[in-house]
């Protein structure tokens, strides 16, 4: 309620001094929920300033509401006889004849009427010539909206914004004049206010889709001249300068930009591309792992990523990524699995990875779901704190459900294996067969 009544209050600003303090009282007693009381202290500030606009407002709904439209109408009118000069009045005078004069002729006309008069003395200003371009394409005119178009100054964002796509909402998408006359709006438009980004943004688009990169790159070199801290521009940018095979210099432009501002999730994904597109894997992995970092991913994304990491025997990078990705799916055991297998072999944190590999079995309701490679980690876990029986019980596991293609790792826990035999003194010729059948496997 508080927070309604200090709007209300920052509204009647508008309202001289006679009519505030009814108009406060007014505000008050509706959000305590007496509309009766409220609806009285609202007439009576209207009253006495006929003429305020918060106020026109309210009391031309209330006519409204007990369906008298005549009188309503009464109301705007002598608002805008009031203040004849004030172009917002006159607009709002239109819109209101335009919702309660639908199909009414009359109403229609002094619609238009109302706009007309407010373009008379704002010549090309957006706000009556928007109007009246909706008030054309209602009655079906598009010539008139047309015409209308073309009158409107571009001298603004929005102004611009909103003649382009009027344009392409009035024009067949082949009309080459009607596409002209967009470049033309975005060239005049840039080309005196190279600091509007969001103009700069629309601008380059349009050249890149019509097949002028070199437009398009000209227009967000001009924009970034204008507004060095413009970084999602920059970014645009560099994105553009890559793709017409300017690559140093975008790739340059990309880094900068992180330089700045390393969150910047867009930079890092267009390096992540352009870096696997030169089969250059390792600068990938680095602004891939950036990226899942930012705006998170799936679980799937960031295992596939960490094996990558850890393949390469990049096990930090891999264990960096590993820990945001539990942080963002607490819940999740291949995570954990994967986790503590990049910790153990990390010499950084490699004192970490005990606790880890408990956590990750306490995930795990049935033991048969641990996965290989984590039953071979932690093995090798085990047997760092002399549980050789455990580790064998592991390393057993592992070697029965590494899937055929994955060799390497199979050789390793037989290798494994032999050794705990070996160095006990116990099964001498199984471990010179696990011995032999990992050898074959590393050929």
């Amino acid at each position: 309620m508080r927070i309604a009544f200090c709007i209300g209050m920052a509204t009647a600003s508008a309202l001289n001094a006679g009519s505030l303090l009814d108009f406060s009282y007014a505000t008050l007693e509706q959000q305590r929920g007496d509309d009766k009381l409220a609806g009285g202290y609202y007439e009576k500030a209207y009253k006495a300033d006929p003429t305020a606009m918060p106020l026109v407002r309210i009391i031309a709904e209330k006519r409204l509401e007990d369906g008298d439209r005549s009188a309503a109408f009464v109301i705007y009118q002598d608002a805008v006889d009031a203040r004849p000069e004030e172009p917002a009045i006159r607009i709002e005078y239109g819109d209101f004849l335009g919702r309660i004069g639908k199909g009414d002729s009359i109403a229609e006309r002094m619609q238009e009427e109302a706009y007309l008069k407010v373009m008379e003395s704002m010549p090309g200003d957006f706000l009556p010539i928007e109007r009246l371009i909706r008030f054309a394409r209602d009655k079906g005119n598009d010539a008139r909206a047309r015409e209308l178009l073309e009158q409107l100054n571009t001298d603004t964002p929005e102004a611009v914004r909103y003649y382009v796509a009027t344009t392409k909402s009035l024009y067949d998408s082949k009309d080459k004049d009607a596409q002209a006359r967009t470049g033309k709006c975005f060239t005049e438009a840039t080309g005196s206010h190279p600091e509007w980004a969001t103009t700069a943004r629309a601008a380059s688009d349009h050249f890149r889709e019509a097949g002028d990169m070199a437009k398009a790159i000209s227009i967000l070199r001009s924009h970034i001249a204008a507004v060095p801290s413009s970084l999602d521009l920059k970014i645009r940018l560099g994105i553009l300068l890559i793709s017409s095979k300017q690559d140093g210099e975008g790739v340059a432009i990309l880094k900068e930009v992180l330089g700045v501002y390393p969150g910047k999730a867009l930079a890092h994904e267009s390096l992540a591309k352009y870096y696997r597109q030169q089969g250059m894997p390792k600068e990938a992995r680095a602004h891939a792992a950036e990226l899942l970092k930012l705006r998170g991913g799936t679980p799937g994304e960031f295992i596939t990523l960490a094996d990558e990491f850890i393949a390469d025997s990049e096990f930090r990078a891999a264990r960096l990524l590993l820990e945001k990705a539990v942080f963002s799916h607490p819940g999740d055991a291949s995570l954990m699995m994967k986790l503590a297998i990049a910790t153990s072999r990390d010499p950084e944190a490699k004192d970490k990875a005990a606790r880890l590999f408990r956590e990750a079995e306490s995930m795990l309701a049935n033991p048969a779901d641990m996965a290989p490679a984590f039953l071979l980690a932690s093995a090798k876990e085990l047997l760092a704190q002399g549980q050789a029986k455990a580790a064998e019980e592991r390393l057993r596991n592992a070697i029965r459900t590494f899937p055929k293609d994955a060799k390497k790792e199979t050789a390793a826990a037989m290798r494994a294996l032999a050794a705990i035999w070996t160095s006990e003194g116990r099964n001498a010729d199984a471990a010179n067969a696990l011995i032999s059948r990992a050898a074959a496997l590393e050929e």
